[in-house]
């Protein structure tokens, strides 16, 4: 896929894990990346429950995550509040970003995301469906607020895989190619868009207001039925994907080569985009729409990684959750004491930082 990584590299391990003797410089390396990102991310769990209105001490932060403590005011404050946050911005990171990793490889399309497949525009059209004609949205003018969640999350996913099953009706009926598949998801993308176009004309201020308010996309939603909705989801699909590593690895090498190699190209890519689109979906919809965070994950991790998916799966979590809860940090504290939500920083930071990293790609 991305032209830098071939098939001696991606093949220099064997599948039963143990490296063949060229390679043995080439794992400690990757696996020496992996671990300063996962003790960077650990060391972020307990750092930032420290910072917010009331400064809690790093040794107390400490004693209430190890001690699972949240009877003591510094552990409520830790668990009830700071944690559930980090936890979903953690997850939702991890999540969006493989999901990104997956389709980047099976629709051998470096700009590839679930968010490229129109996903991100039918959970919103999902939303604001159920604000408007559900009553999930306030309808006092002086408030802003879905005093229904669970219905709006509710439509945001059903409409959010409808997007998916689309697609997936229309590569099987048609057996349309990787690329065209992307170009189906611009045009499912624009569809829905015009239908929650729709949805805000006819809607009276008030639910214009929950309208936008969703779409910003916020960890600030989280809690920890939510977080552990998602980490049920989460982990079970990771494993898959990680199974399937040397798949990833084959197609990633070219069509012809993974084919050759015994790998059911079609299938994987189906099976492939319908998993990340599920994870996307339950992801946007319970925090709405987080931007750039499927994009960024995946090219950085390639960036340090390279694109062996034994390493760069787990790299692009690890990164994407790094760079969700920097993104959420900055959004608690730059214009104090207002909370921007993430989706807005993720945006702001991410588009520049994307065309740079394009820029870089292409110029190498």
């Amino acid at each position: 896929m991305n032209g830098t990584t071939g098939a001696a590299e991606l093949y220099s391990e064997s599948p039963d894990g143990g490296p063949g003797e060229a390679d043995v410089e080439y794992v400690r390396r990757r696996r020496l990346i992996l671990g300063f990102s996962t003790i960077t991310l650990v060391a972020v769990l307990f750092i930032v429950p420290c910072f917010g209105p009331i400064h809690i001490p790093w040794t107390k932060v400490v004693a209430s995550i190890v001690t699972l403590d949240a009877s003591s005011y510094e552990g409520r404050i830790v668990w009830n509040i700071r944690m559930v946050r980090l936890v979903g911005a953690v997850i939702a990171g991890a999540g969006l970003s493989v999901c990104g990793t997956v389709m980047q490889c099976i629709l051998r399309n470096p700009l590839a995301s679930p968010y490229t497949l129109g996903l991100s525009n039918a959970a919103a059209f999902g939303a604001a469906f159920s604000i408007v004609f559900a009553g999930a949205g306030s309808m006092a003018s002086s408030s802003i607020s879905i005093n229904n969640p669970f219905i709006t999350t509710i439509s945001a996913f059903v409409f959010s895989m409808l997007a998916t099953g689309l697609i997936a009706l229309l590569t099987r009926i048609t057996r349309i190619s990787a690329e065209t598949m992307v170009l189906a998801g611009i045009a499912i993308s624009a569809i829905f868009s015009a239908l929650l176009s729709f949805t805000q004309y006819v809607a009276t201020d008030s639910q214009l207001g929950n309208i936008v308010s969703w779409m910003f996309g916020d960890v600030g939603k989280a809690n920890w039925t939510w977080d552990l909705a998602i980490l049920a989801i989460l982990i079970p699909i990771t494993v898959y994907f990680l199974l399937k590593r040397w798949d990833y690895n084959a197609m990633d090498a070219g069509e012809d080569t993974a084919r050759s190699l015994g790998v059911n190209t079609s299938r994987e890519r189906m099976v492939g985009m319908v998993l990340s689109s599920l994870l996307c979906s339950v992801i946007v919809s319970f925090f709405g729409i987080i931007a750039f965070i499927g994009l960024l994950g995946p090219h950085i991790a390639r960036m340090v990684l390279g694109g062996d998916h034994r390493y760069l799966i787990p790299g692009s979590m690890i990164i994407g959750a790094v760079i969700l809860v920097v993104s959420d940090q900055i959004g608690m504290y730059v214009i104090q004491p207002e909370v921007l939500p993430v989706g807005i920083i993720t945006s702001m930071v991410g588009g520049p930082l994307f065309i740079y990293l394009l820029a870089r790609r292409y110029r190498a």
